[in-house]
């Protein structure tokens, strides 16, 4: 059957709604998924001819995506590094970016644990045998959680222990099904387990965590995006954000 007639047939199955769906792609942090995946529900319903589709990854893996060529619309990621990376290979539109969340990086444990991790320091002790980390090559959270480490000379000594995650929803698994002693995630995540794990310590970090959002540069929705962006920093959208755990940016 010619191509030609394949395509009439194929619209002619799926009404006019078909061909008038605006396709619209958003990668995310993996750690936005549950607020994320709310906020496109609110987003879609004012937009009704909207295909909103997200993608979650660490924030390192969704950039190489993008940088791959993968057709992907709007970018959030879970540090500003990784987006100034973004920005400097000129992946994103920089006049569109702009910070909309922001979270703290906290140590956790399994909830069938008795608490008794009061410091970095005890992660140091025998019983703590494995200890979960984002991959600090790609998850802004092991970039955190190296960072705090080593301020405290302590990521060295620590390494023998360490179990590398693809993204800080793998830690806080590792950690739920008691398969580490403890773990490094953000308060938000912590919050989606509180039957599993338990926040022994916000750790202290020298620069807050702040999560940017921008259009990407190659998008072929630039005005669908700039919508959505603007919806993720509107009050509503704040609203599920902080119910999910974040703070504002």
């Amino acid at each position: 059957m010619p191509i030609r007639w394949v395509l009439w047939l194929m619209s002619a199955l799926l009404g006019p709604a078909a061909a008038l769906a605006q396709p619209l792609t958003v990668s995310a942090a993996a750690s936005l998924q549950d607020a994320m995946r709310e906020i496109g529900k609110s987003f879609s319903a004012q937009h009704p001819g909207v295909e909103l589709n997200f993608n979650f990854a660490s924030s390192g893996v969704l950039l190489t995506q993008i940088a791959q060529g993968a057709p992907v619309d709007v970018y959030a990621s879970a540090d500003q590094e990784t987006m100034n990376r973004a920005m400097s290979r000129r992946l994103i539109d920089p006049s569109t970016r702009a910070e909309f969340a922001g979270n703290e990086l906290v140590l956790i444990s399994p909830a069938s644990r008795p608490a008794s991790l009061g410091n970095l320091r005890d992660l140091l002790r025998s019983d703590v045998r494995r200890i979960a980390v984002g991959s600090v090559a790609s998850v802004p959270a092991g970039r955190y959680a190296k960072a705090a480490l080593d301020s405290q000379r302590l990521w060295a000594t620590l390494t023998p222990k360490l179990v590398f995650a693809e993204n800080v929803r793998q830690v806080l698994a590792y950690v739920g099904r008691a398969e580490v002693e403890a773990g490094f995630v953000y308060r938000s995540d912590a919050s989606q387990a509180t039957d599993k794990v338990r926040i022994d310590l916000v750790v202290p970090l020298a620069q807050p965590v702040l999560y940017p959002i921008a259009r990407v540069a190659s998008s072929t929705q630039p005005v669908l995006a700039g919508q959505f962006i603007a919806f993720v920093k509107s009050a509503p959208a704040q609203a599920v954000l902080a119910r999910h755990g974040f703070t504002s940016p």
